[in-house]
């Protein structure tokens, strides 16, 4: 049902008339120092692509890249148990893994999930006039530079923690109760990165009030200070000869936009009657959502942001 041409968040494939699997894997380097939240925060990045796509997580294999000569053995069993604990927390079960000893240590999950598919949320799914509503604030590409420079403090990692740690699953949910269909979740391309695809997709323009996207406010402090990754460059970079910059355009703002998220939060397309329950729906999930813009029938497969 879904492959490679629309750049979704996983493959669909159909099963049964009322059963859809989700196919889906991620694995990267580590972007704090506690194994154990490591492995939390990549269980949590796998895990939501299936959200993202409107399904639940059933199973997850391991993927173990680890230089077992270099590393005490405890910091392994720490990322494993982070990972457990998280896909745990997302009612799913941990089926098994592979591992394999890379001088370079990296973690992830391939998961495993059902929807039923006429309940397949996709990046082609959006329609015109809708709504944009964002699930986690931006920043946390710039604060994990920060924290490898040394400059990020303790307040600043610990909330780029939790909104990395924290699940997709509420999004998902208040997806599911309103019927969306048009969705993706924020990672390594930033928000316009995936933005374009979703217009790209759908063949819509999208709409982005920069000022109303929430970014973590220290992350907006250190990329003053020049501490964005260079995998954001790239996406702004990329993305450039799809944008339509109107007002006057911040350099930083831009710079956070496409800042490269690990985890991030759901970006959905809502009709107008629905924002305010979403958003009330998210509220009582402990999820903070914020309106950020509107698909258009103009420029389709750009992405205009306003200033």
């Amino acid at each position: 049902m879904v492959g490679l041409n629309t750049a979704d968040d996983a493959g669909v494939y159909r099963l049964t008339e009322e059963i859809a699997l989700i196919l889906t894997v991620d694995f990267f380097t580590p972007i704090v120092n506690d194994p154990y939240l490591f492995g939390q925060i990549a269980a949590a990045n796998a895990l939501s692509d299936v959200y993202a796509m409107g399904g639940r997580p059933l199973t997850a294999l391991n993927i173990c890249c680890f230089p077992v000569k270099d590393m005490p053995r405890e910091v392994f069993r720490d990322i494993l148990r982070g990972g457990l604990d998280k896909v745990h927390q997302a009612g799913a079960v941990l089926a098994g893994g592979h591992s394999v000893e890379d001088p370079e240590l990296k973690y992830g999950l391939s998961v495993t999930g059902v929807v039923h598919p006429e309940r397949l949320v996709t990046n082609a799914g959006l329609q015109p006039g809708q709504v944009l509503v964002l699930t986690k604030p931006l920043g946390t590409g710039v604060i994990a530079t920060a924290l490898k420079a040394g400059l990020a403090s303790a307040e600043a990692v610990a909330e780029s923690v939790a909104m990395m740690t924290a699940l997709n699953a509420p999004a998902a949910e208040v997806m599911a109760a309103l019927g969306v269909t048009g969705a993706t979740d924020i990672t390594g391309f930033g928000l316009l990165g995936h933005a374009q695809e979703m217009a790209a997709a759908s063949g819509l323009g999208l709409v982005i009030e920069a000022r109303a996207v929430p970014i973590l406010q220290q992350a907006r402090e250190m990329a003053a200070m020049g501490l964005v990754p260079v995998g954001s460059h790239a996406n702004r970079a990329y993305c450039e000869k799809s944008l339509i910059l109107s007002g006057t355009a911040e350099p930083i703002l831009l710079d956070l936009l496409s800042d490269a998220q690990t985890s991030g939060g759901m970006l959905m397309g809502l009709a107008p009657a629905d924002v305010e329950p979403a958003l009330a729906m998210l509220r009582e999930r402990g999820v903070a959502g914020a309106v950020i813009g509107r698909s258009v029938a103009e420029h389709p497969g750009q992405v205009q942001v306003s200033f």
